[in-house]
């Protein structure tokens, strides 16, 4: 399948996003309003805007929407305060059910506060992350899992978010785990997707897509040496797809490697979220195709896109064939 017959299988599939699904809080302030505080004398920074889009998990389920998949929806955890409210908006807006997300009292959401320099443009200064260290308790953890249980069946694809970088406080726990697990293996039919940050060898059964750095990492924590082949082996992988930034995409499975070039993109305006855009269209692709080339070339298309826009961009449907056309005729 090429490019467009892709696009015209989205309408018909549904997708399931999973794990740290959360809120990107782009701030952009006024230098001309730093004053410094009456009561401390420290300068401040005056915001004059705002703007709160879906991140991490919540970025590729937007990426999703805007390709057009026919459904998408969100599991994941909450706080009970104010940006969980900001981030179910954000969501809803972008039609992304977000009736799946479970609010915890006294946690927080999940946040990325950026903040940006009026004129110019550019984040020039700290973010401000919110974020948890302390495990989920045992009974969220258990409705959750209970939660992916009840609702895979409604799914073609579940992409799973593993986006916490710290031992604790990420919403992909251990019992999570062992669920998308059990999922994987009695629904092989079913595309199941994770990207995890720091613990791709950890899951078991589904397709796995680490990008280079996370792959040599858990390849050299695990046997000393870089044998992609033996990470696929370690998280009984179908499938594992080490992405390459704009070089590629090595594909490995238990009949071997296959490299997939992608055309280079020069002078990319915002890297942040490639690695969601190629997943969304990556996971979605190989839903429609069953080909791991096809979907691997289709995530790079959609990555190639989503580069070329500030913030966590996505890519539209006609965008994708204009590129598609460009870049090779398609």
């Amino acid at each position: 399948m090429n490019a467009a017959q892709i696009l015209n299988a989205l309408p018909n599939l549904s997708a399931l996003v999973v794990g740290d699904i959360c809120l990107d809080r782009w701030c952009t302030y006024d230098p001309a309003t730093a004053e410094p505080s009456r009561e401390t004398g420290i300068p401040r920074l005056g915001v004059v805007a705002t703007e709160a889009t879906p991140g991490a998990g919540g970025t590729v389920a937007n990426n999703l929407a805007a390709l057009g998949v026919g459904r998408v929806a969100v599991l994941g955890v909450t706080g009970d305060d104010g940006f969980a409210f900001e981030l179910r908006r954000a969501l809803e807006a972008r039609r992304i059910e977000a009736g799946h997300l479970i609010a915890v009292p006294g946690w927080q959401t999940f946040t990325y506060t950026k903040i940006i320099h009026g004129p110019s443009g550019v984040e020039d200064q700290p973010r401000v992350d919110f974020i948890n260290t302390r495990p989920l308790e045992a009974e969220v953890e258990r409705r959750l899992a209970g939660d992916l249980r009840a609702l895979a069946g409604g799914f073609d694809a579940i992409l799973v978010a593993d986006q916490a970088e710290t031992q604790a406080g990420g919403v992909v726990t251990p019992a999570l785990r062992d669920e998308l697990a059990e999922l994987a293996a009695r629904s092989p039919e079913k595309v199941v997707w994770i990207d995890s940050r720091l613990r791709c060898d950890l899951f078991r059964h589904a397709i796995v897509k680490p990008n280079q750095q996370e792959a040599e990492a858990a390849c050299r924590r695990l046997f000393g040496r870089i044998d992609y082949q033996a990470l696929r082996r370690r998280a009984e992988a179908p499938l594992l797809l080490v992405t390459h930034g704009g070089d590629g995409v090595l594909l490995v499975s238990e009949t071997g490697e296959e490299w997939i070039s992608t055309r280079r993109v020069e002078h990319p305006v915002d890297i942040c979220g490639a690695g969601d855009s190629f997943s969304a269209g990556a996971a979605m692709a190989f839903a429609a195709t069953r080909s791991p080339a096809a979907a691997a070339r289709f995530g790079n298309l959609v990555a190639s896109l989503t580069i070329m826009k500030k913030g966590t961009g996505t890519a539209s449907p006609r965008e994708v064939l204009q590129a598609a056309h460009a870049y090779s005729g398609d």
